[in-house]
């Protein structure tokens, strides 16, 4: 269990949910030697997340597992609502000016699929090992273990990450506070195979959501997410009070001590909301539950760091749980490998909970709030606000953001990105000796900083970006150049420097540079820094905070 055979761990990841699987992934393809320990003795059936962002898809894809989420998922294109009775209609979601949609995929899915990723670094995660004792000393953690036949161990590594779940032992462990509260009403869940008889059934890929309106207290629910397998749905509804106060345990979490519902409490539901037009059978598994909204007064405390729902819980609306976990895990890898690594210093990590805790902050009070009012009537809603695409590390204090200078003005488009927001994509990118055009996306990849250069299409320019590309060579900090010439330029590749060409015009209209102007994009495709291009060297050394 304790691998007395291999090297030490740098890092000792506790929980192997997607956040903590991630996590690791994210942290061996940065080249940092870490551990993932698994309580559970076999992973999970229930479908706890299903919803998948447009922006954890963009993450899927640095990854390098984009293709086989979306070749196992469905995409979820819509709601079809019905409120008191009233005639169903279908509240299309139109996503399709971003590289991606909303995903659905069931969780037990999502973890087969990057465990296998993750076994493709050569790492296996430790199951039936949980954690019972941990201490700091200095620059080390020593973590007490017992292992799945009841043997005693230990093990150290310089860092430990906590994805245990909202029950965190390593949260307790650092004695870190919990706050929040719980909703007072009671929910269940149920995988089920649903028929349709009359017309309410939705189309493939939309979910449906029945509600009848009740004065002074929530409105009763139907809602039904599709799977992807042939007419199965996930449903959720207020749970009655006489299966609510069974059971015992902690509320939050859909893996209780609570009885679950049976099938006929599902369709008592159904029977109640739209009489006649929704049948449930082949119960999979069911599941009672609270919802809760917790933070974490801190996400650090010495060597050890949390993340996802160790650290933050909210109501499940707007798939945004899981999301959020899994963009912790890939904010805090690479700042983990860059200081275990020796290239940036250890007060890189205080980044970390600077940007990542407001984030948090702001979900759980925009789905407490949805949550809230589910039965309110109200104007259209932000396509967008789901999506994560708009999450922005600008403005806060003590981020890895150099700043720079401001976006212009007057360009078409949306906000042009600044330092802090996300690095946008753009399409019809063309490269010498390439038959397709590239994206943005594509230059970005990997686990540097990518440094653009923005040039006027004269040689002049791009001999400066070669010298820019020679110059930075020499960082301690992984980092890479690419030149965007205009389209039509016909200049000769340069050394050191990727030549890529905006034949579309795409690029120009997403980040509005000028000729010998700049962006600097982290390794998780966020901007650090936009401005003239010979200041991008001392701009790589202050978003690291090393200059």
């Amino acid at each position: 269990m304790a691998q007395q055979d291999q090297a030490p761990a740098d890092v000792i990841v506790v929980g192997a949910g997607p956040v903590g699987l991630t996590l690791a992934a994210e942290l061996a393809r940065h080249g940092v030697r870490c551990r993932i320990l698994e309580k559970a003795a076999a992973p999970s059936i229930y479908c706890r997340a299903l919803g998948v962002t447009p922006r954890t898809l963009e993450v899927y894809e640095d990854m390098g597992v984009v293709r086989a989420m979306i070749d196992a998922g469905l995409w979820l294109d819509g709601l079809c609502l019905a409120v008191d009775g009233a005639p169903a209609r279908t509240i299309a979601t139109d996503l399709s000016d971003l590289p991606y949609g909303t995903l659905g995929i069931p969780q037990p899915v999502t973890e087969r699929i990057l465990t296998d990723h993750l076994a493709g670094f050569g790492i296996a995660v430790e199951r039936g090992v949980a954690v019972n004792g941990l201490v700091q000393a200095g620059e080390k953690v020593r973590l007490d273990l017992v292992g799945p036949d009841g043997r005693e161990d230990f093990a150290h590594a310089r860092f430990v990450v906590g994805c245990d779940g909202a029950h965190s032992f390593v949260r307790h462990a650092l004695g870190i506070p919990f706050e929040g509260d719980a909703f007072p009403y009671p929910f269940m869940l149920g995988d089920v195979h649903l028929a349709f008889p009359g017309d309410l059934k939705p189309a493939r890929g939309i979910a449906l959501r029945l509600m009848r309106l009740r004065e002074d207290t929530a409105p009763d629910l139907f809602i039904a997410i599709p799977l992807p397998e042939h007419g199965r749905y996930r449903v959720s509804m207020l749970a009655p009070e006489s299966l609510a106060t069974a059971g015992s345990g902690e509320a939050h979490g859909i893996q209780s001590e609570r009885p679950g519902p049976s099938l006929a409490d599902l369709q008592e539901v159904a029977d109640r909301i739209a009489p006649g037009q929704i049948f449930a059978g082949d119960l999979r598994w069911s599941s009672q539950f609270r919802i809760s909204m917790r933070l974490a007064a801190r996400y650090r405390e010495g060597q050890v760091f949390l993340a996802g729902d160790a650290c933050h819980i909210h109501p499940p609306t707007g798939g945004q749980g899981m999301n959020t976990g899994i963009q912790d895990a890939y904010n805090l890898a690479w700042k983990l490998a860059l200081v275990m690594r020796g290239r940036a210093p250890a007060a890189l990590l205080d980044s970390y909970e600077a940007e990542r805790r407001p984030v948090a902050q702001d979900v759980i009070a925009r789905t407490v709030a949805e949550s809230v009012n589910i039965g309110a009537s109200g104007g259209a809603r932000d396509r967008l606000a789901d999506t994560q695409i708009r999450v922005s590390y600008g403005g806060l204090a003590g981020v890895a953001v150099a700043g720079g200078a401001a976006a212009p003005e007057g360009l078409p488009g949306d906000r042009l990105p600044v330092a802090g927001d996300r690095a946008p994509d753009a399409a019809g990118l063309r490269r010498r000796g390439v038959g397709a055009s590239l994206r943005m996306f594509d230059l970005l990849r990997g686990t540097d900083f990518v440094a653009v250069v923005a040039l006027d299409g004269t040689p002049a320019a791009l001999a400066a970006s070669e010298a820019l590309g020679a110059e930075l060579a020499g960082s301690s900090v992984p980092v890479r150049v690419a030149a965007m010439a205009p389209a039509g330029a016909g200049l000769a590749d340069p050394y050191g420097v990727s030549l890529v060409a905006d034949e579309a015009g795409g690029f120009a209209a997403a980040y509005g540079l000028g000729a010998g102007e700049a962006v600097l994009v982290r390794p998780d495709g966020y901007l650090a820094w936009r401005g003239n291009a010979e200041e991008v060297a001392a701009a790589l050394r202050q978003a690291v905070g090393a200059g």
